[in-house]
């Protein structure tokens, strides 16, 4: 069947201010290969042709600085650190444009690592569940990671720590796009004077003794040892005291009231739109839900050109993607134009044999083509990797081979990361130059950017000869 897919970038492993309204100036695509390590110089995408629909769209943002197009990129650690694809997504942009920071999660909340450019934060405690687990019905969709609340007085906070990924849209993406959620609009401040005790602090002076200073204070030495936790009366000069006190004052205290505002509704999301580019968002309850549910949360800005979203979770496998169909169907509200794939490392941990990990693949890439059946799909061999022990994994070469040999008959393009970083004997050399972590299955930072930047020179040189 040939179906066209967008490319989501898929990989996985172990583990009111103002803004610029015009697209930066493009690079040129001659000098893509900046950045590369001559010794791991990117073998070229195989099977381009698949990636025409997409390159078509590219094209024509290019020449006419218009519209916007989306890049899905899933995976695993390597993808929920956002290092590799946060290097990809800058070069992209600064090709074709910035449209937004695209898909952004509460991993912080989830108890496990995000990127660094977006922080949330909130006043409870939320309920997570990882796609890497087995079924129990909580609701994991787009993020491969569920976060719940039962708290109608929830509040959820979004601030964007860089100003390039300042927002004019804020889309929200539940299960089956329930009305979970409000925004807050008009904030309301009252301060109340609250009396509170007398906090009062004494600095040990050489000579002083503690019966000394409970004189001056007038307490008593008992209290005193009491307050400070104290079990003899030694001191030493230069240290401070607690002393207990009935003397209050008073304290100003501010109480901010949001008033909730409800979204306008799309088909797969519910979203909200601002004239001002915005860096903070506040999400409340819709007090008629029973549950709150939140799968993610896109940001876009008014601006021509490509957003880059990343979804990764640590451990995952095609398997793990596969079973949650929610998952599939939110992928919709992403609108992808181009999907890329790659997943092997935790199969390989598995020893999964490659015939396995094959039907994975292919039924991955149903679901996908079954809901989007407009995008164009890249798929990127697993990177070399050593089994527990330093022993060789044969695993993932024979993942990459198979990969690669499918590739017509799966309608899709491919990257072999796999050989260009050596192979299954290249581990020793990327572990030299400092580019993967001892355990010899992550990499470093330098090594997750090394392949962020070997991955966009990939698409812009496919995309250079296209031109042709």
């Amino acid at each position: 069947m040939k179906t066209k897919i967008t490319f989501i970038f898929l990989f996985v492993c172990f583990k009111m201010f103002s803004q610029n309204t015009f697209l930066p100036v493009l690079m040129s695509i001659s000098s893509v290969n900046e950045m590369v390590d001559p010794e791991f110089y990117p073998r070229g995408i195989q099977n381009t042709e698949r990636l025409t629909t997409f390159f078509t769209k590219l094209k024509v943002l290019q020449s006419t600085q218009k519209g916007k197009l989306n890049i899905v990129h899933i995976g695993d650690s390597h993808i929920q650190g956002d290092i590799m694809t946060a290097v990809c997504r800058n070069k992209l942009q600064k090709n074709f444009g910035n449209a937004g920071r695209g898909l952004v999660f509460p991993y912080t909340l989830a108890h496990t690592n995000g990127s660094p450019d977006v922080r949330f934060s909130s006043n409870v405690k939320w309920t997570n569940y990882r796609n890497i687990l087995p079924l129990n019905g909580s609701p994991v969709g787009i993020s491969g990671i569920s976060l719940t609340s039962k708290s109608k007085s929830l509040r959820l906070t979004l601030q964007v720590k860089n100003k390039d990924y300042f927002f004019n849209t804020l889309k929200i993406i539940t299960p089956n796009n329930e009305s979970l959620f409000e925004r807050a609009g008009e904030v309301e401040k009252m301060v109340t004077i609250k009396t509170v005790p007398k906090k009062v602090v004494h600095t040990i002076k050489k000579g002083e003794t503690l019966s000394t200073i409970a004189d001056h204070y007038n307490v008593s030495t008992a209290k005193l040892k009491k307050e400070n936790k104290l079990t003899s009366t030694k001191i030493t000069a230069g240290k401070t005291l607690k002393i207990p006190t009935n003397q209050t004052s008073e304290k100003s205290v501010v109480n901010t009231k949001y008033h909730s505002e409800t979204f306008e509704e799309d088909m797969n999301y519910h979203f909200f739109e601002s004239e001002k580019p915005l860096d903070r968002f506040v999400l409340l309850p819709n007090k008629e839900a029973s549950l709150y549910a939140l799968n993610g949360v896109v940001l876009e800005n008014n601006n021509p050109g490509i957003i880059y979203h990343n979804i990764g979770v640590n451990g995952a496998k095609y398997s793990d993607y596969n079973k949650y169909p929610l998952f599939f169907d939110q992928l919709k509200a992403l609108e992808p134009d181009l999907i890329i794939v790659s997943l092997g490392t935790n199969e390989s941990y598995g020893k999964i044999a490659p015939l396995d990990y094959l039907r994975q693949v292919q039924e991955f890439l149903l679901k996908v083509r079954t809901q989007n059946p407009e995008a164009d799909v890249l798929i990127i061999t697993p990177p070399p990797s050593f089994l527990p022990h330093h022993r060789l994994n044969t695993f993932v070469d024979e993942y990459a081979k198979s990969l690669v040999s499918y590739a017509s008959l799966g309608h899709y393009a491919v990257w072999d990361l796999f050989q260009t970083l050596g192979g299954m004997h290249g581990v020793s050399k990327i572990y030299g130059k400092g580019l993967m972590n001892p355990d010899r299955v992550h990499y470093t930072t330098n090594g997750y950017q090394l392949q962020g930047n070997m991955l966009s020179n990939v698409l812009l040189n496919a995309f250079k000869e296209f031109n042709k």
